[in-house]
C-alpha cells in the first residue's frame, strides 16, 4: 500500500493518578528525523519510544507529544525529622519553666517548625511508566499509520490518473513523430528545386543528409523509455514496502527523456504535447515528494 508521509495520530489513557496523552505528527522529509517532547522526568524512555516509532515508520519529519497531568500524587511522602522535633521540644519546656510561661507546646506548633516535616519525592518506576505509556504510544501510532495510507490511497490514485494523461499526450507525438521526417524531407527537396532551379543536383547527397537529420531528429527510443518508465511507476505503486525514494528516480528519468524529445522537436504539434507531459511529470514529482 502506498503511504504518505503527512500523518495524525492521538491517543490517551488515565492510571496510576495521571492522565497522558500522546500525539504523533509528521509531514514529509527526504530522510527520518524524529523529535520527543516528553517530561523530562521521563527522558530515560526516549530510546524505547523512539524504538517503536522506527519498526513502523521510515521517513518523514516526525513529531511526538507527551504531555501528562497528575490526579494524585503518589510519587511523594511526608517524613519526620524525629531528632529535630525532639530538640524543639526540649527547647520549649526550657522556655516554659526559665520564663514561668503556660505550657501550650502542641503537634500542630512543633510541626510548623522548620524542616521538621520534609516533603520527599520517590524515585518513579520508570518500567511502571513505560508500560502505561506504550499503549497510548500504540495506539496513535496506529491512527498516524491510518491517516497516512488514507492518504497514500489519493496519492495513488492522482499519479495513475496523470500517467494515463502522459499516455494520451505520448501517443500523440508518437503518431505526428511518424510522418515528421517524411514531411521534412519533402519540404527541402521541394526548397532545393526553388534553389537549384531544375539543375541537376546528387540526390544520392540529399538523400543521406536527410538520413542523418532524421537519425538526430528521431525520439523512438525517447517514447520507448517514456512508455516504460510509466509502466515502472505503476509497477511501483503496487509494492508493499517503501516506495518514495524508488519513484523519485523514476521521475529523474522520466524528466531526462521529455527534455531530450523536446531538444529534437522542430513540430510544433509535438512541442506542445511534450512541454505538456512535462508538466504532469512536474506535477508526478511533487506527489511523489509525499510518498514515504
Amino acid at each position: 500500500m502506498v503511504s504518505s508521509m503527512t500523518g495524525f495520530g492521538r491517543d490517551s489513557i488515565i492510571e496510576a493518578g495521571k492522565s497522558f496523552v500522546i500525539e504523533i505528527k509528521s509531514v514529509n522529509h527526504r530522510y527520518m528525523d524524529l523529535n520527543i517532547k516528553m517530561p523530562r522526568v521521563y527522558l530515560t524512555l526516549e530510546e524505547r519510544i523512539r524504538s517503536v516509532i522506527k519498526e513502523k515508520l521510515n521517513r518523514g519529519k516526525i513529531d511526538i507529544y507527551i504531555n501528562m497531568k497528575v490526579f494524585e500524587r503518589t510519587d511523594v511522602e511526608a517524613v519526620l525529622n524525629k531528632s529535630l522535633a525532639e530538640s524543639y521540644v526540649k527547647c520549649l519546656k526550657e522556655i516554659q519553666e526559665s520564663f514561668d510561661l503556660r505550657d501550650d507546646v502542641s503537634v500542630i506548633n512543633i510541626a510548623r517548625f522548620p524542616e521538621v516535616v520534609n516533603i520527599e519525592h520517590k524515585e518513579e518506576d520508570v518500567e511502571l511508566i513505560w508500560e502505561i505509556i506504550k499503549k497510548p504510544l500504540q495506539g496513535a501510532l496506529d491512527k498516524h499509520i491510518d491517516m497516512r495510507f488514507r492518504e497514500g490511497a489519493k496519492l495513488k490514485e492522482d499519479l495513475l490518473l496523470k500517467c494515463s494523461n502522459i499516455e494520451v499526450m505520448l501517443k500523440v507525438i508518437q503518431e505526428k513523430s511518424s510522418t515528421v521526417v517524411l514531411e521534412y524531407k519533402e519540404k527541402l527537396e521541394n526548397r532545393l528545386k526553388e534553389i537549384i532551379e531544375d539543375k541537376n543536383y546528387d540526390e544520392g547527397r540529399v538523400a543521406m543528409e536527410i538520413a542523418i537529420i532524421a537519425d538526430k531528429s528521431c525520439i523512438d527510443e525517447e517514447l520507448v523509455r517514456l512508455s516504460s518508465h510509466i509502466s515502472q511507476i505503476r509497477d511501483t505503486l503496487e509494492m508493499e514496502e517503501p516506495i518514495g525514494r524508488k519513484l523519485d528516480f523514476i521521475v529523474q528519468e522520466m524528466n531526462r527523456e521529455a527534455n531530450t524529445i523536446s531538444s529534437k522537436s522542430n513540430d510544433l504539434t509535438i512541442t506542445k504535447n511534450i512541454l505538456q507531459v512535462k508538466s504532469e511529470i512536474e506535477k508526478i514529482r511533487e506527489q511523489t515528494q509525499n510518498i514515504e
